[in-house]
């Protein structure tokens, strides 16, 4: 009988490995046919608009095959993009002690290429795009996608895969659905006697059993046992869930706060692709008699920041404060972020200054209608080097963080939660330049960012980012003060 047992949950485990591949194959098909689309909406002559000079007017049909390839992308994107750091810490065995020492620096190495990849797209496939074409400026990443993906199937039988845990949001339901069914049972002081499989081995697949805490009591009535719970030999996880099950949830919650914290640092990220282009736009943008750099284009800065900062931090900075901690890493993860979050203040009071410099400039030279004033746009280098040191600590930090403090069938999901915070952060600037615009502007005023900036107080908008990241600061201190880190037994089913 346990043969039989035993068979059929290797069976099922495979066929789970089998799906969890082809849905790997269907992500990347997903971004590579959006690619496709993209690069013959600007190549076909029936997809592409016709253009005199810079006029074009595109069809309707033309303009819905762009921005359906757009969403497909982004479909693709979504699909990938939480799941690949997860996946590459998963080939790194964590009881083997070189390769958890390894893990650690994978994050590193891993945004760093994504930094790589990032400054050879705002440099090299930019130029393409203005002097070739567009269809060869999207023709290539389409087949530097393809070549990926081929790639990275290539080496199929040489990863490690780990076993699904079915729908996390489902035993997340679970959890909520038992602990409101019981709200009136009592919990007892001998937590032993909370339900949880009796071997070594948790009963979600792939997953380790998971320390019973004491935070969020109220969870565990969901792990209380009682008459009419076992029905025929039959647990319901609709009325009854493991230990571990209701630690998976408590994470979770654990895990939110943190989450939060970082909306406003990607909020002062934002600021690379909105208000520094702007204070760029009234800036000197010429290197020689000749050459122009767009005020955009600066950003570039902030990747040759990361790309010169992972290295520093991974070989030098981690073994330096090793010897002080005697941590394996260095810093703790949640030290780790609130150091990027405090060089994110100082990049918007840098930002701020400068602003206040070229502001008395105007003033003093009576620039005031001018579009650009004689001011190097390389003034701006500073902050854009303090942004990009910024997500070194933070940004690596949250990667870290979330895959290692998540549940372990629930990481590619808490890896997606991380990356909602650049999302929320764009969302949370164009509600702080709402409410500023609306503010500043009564009783017929220019306000701090008007569309002359030169008669406008760009400066006040940066400070104003500076007092909320301060906050931010202290309110993160807290939450890393109480926050405990999670405690696995046992070995992964």
């Amino acid at each position: 009988m346990k043969t039989s047992i035993r068979m059929m949950e290797q069976w099922i485990s495979t066929k789970s490995l089998l799906i969890r591949r082809k849905l790997e194959i269907g992500r990347h098909a997903v971004l590579f046919l959006g690619m496709t689309l993209l690069t013959l909406s600007a190549s076909i002559h029936g997809l592409k608009p016709e253009c005199i000079k810079d006029d074009c007017n595109p069809t309707g049909s033309q303009t819905a095959v762009f921005f359906a390839a757009l969403y497909i992308i982004a479909l693709g994107t979504g699909g990938i993009k939480p799941c690949v750091s997860s996946f590459g810490a998963d080939q790194f065995d964590e009881t083997d002690e070189f390769e958890r020492k390894k893990k650690s620096s994978f994050f590193n190495w891993f945004y760093l290429s994504i930094n790589i990849g990032a400054l050879i797209a705002s440099s090299v496939l930019v130029w393409i795009q203005m002097n070739v074409g567009w269809s060869w400026g999207f023709g290539v990443p389409t087949v530097a996608m393809a070549i990926a993906v081929v790639f990275f199937f290539s080496g199929s039988n040489l990863y490690r895969l780990q076993k699904p845990g079915g729908s996390p949001l489902t035993r997340i339901f679970q959890v909520l659905v038992a602990s409101m069914r019981k709200y009136s049972a009592k919990v007892p002081s001998d937590k032993s006697l909370l339900y949880e499989t009796p071997d070594m081995e948790s009963n979600i697949e792939g997953s380790r059993k998971l320390e019973h805490t004491e935070k969020f009591r109220f969870f565990d009535k969901a792990a209380v046992e009682t008459e009419t719970d076992n029905v025929k030999g039959m647990v319901d996880p609709w009325r009854l869930c493991t230990v571990t099950q209701v630690e998976e949830l408590k994470s979770i919650v654990k895990i939110l706060p943190v989450w939060a914290s970082g909306i406003v640092f990607a909020t002062v990220y934002s600021q690379m692709s909105t208000m520094f282009v702007l204070q760029g736009n009234t800036m000197d943008q010429h290197i020689g008699p000749h050459f122009e750099i767009p005020s955009a284009s600066l950003s570039l800065f902030d990747t040759v920041s990361v790309i010169f900062w992972v290295p520093i931090y991974d070989q030098i900075i981690i073994p330096v404060v090793r010897k002080f901690t005697h941590r394996e890493r260095g810093f703790t993860q949640l030290q780790r972020m609130g150091i990027g979050l405090v060089i994110s203040i100082f990049a918007m009071v840098v930002a701020g200054a400068l602003e206040v410099i070229r502001l008395d400039y105007v003033r003093r030279n009576n620039y005031y209608d001018r579009t650009t004033i004689p001011m190097s746009i390389f003034w701006q280098v500073p902050q854009y080097f303090l942004v990009g040191c910024a997500e070194v600590f933070t940004f690596i930090g949250q990667l870290e963080f979330f895959y290692d403090q998540a549940p372990d069938a629930m990481r590619s999901l808490c890896s997606a939660l991380s990356l909602t915070t650049v999302a929320l952060g764009n969302y949370l600037s164009t509600l702080l330049v709402t409410i500023v615009t609306d503010i500043t502007t009564r009783d017929g005023k220019l306000g701090w960012i008007p569309d002359n900036l030169n008669r406008g107080h760009l400066d006040y908008f940066y400070w104003l980012l500076a007092i909320l990241s301060l906050i931010n600061f202290f309110v993160y201190l807290l939450i890393a003060k109480f926050y405990t880190y999670k405690k696995v037994t046992g070995k992964p089913r």
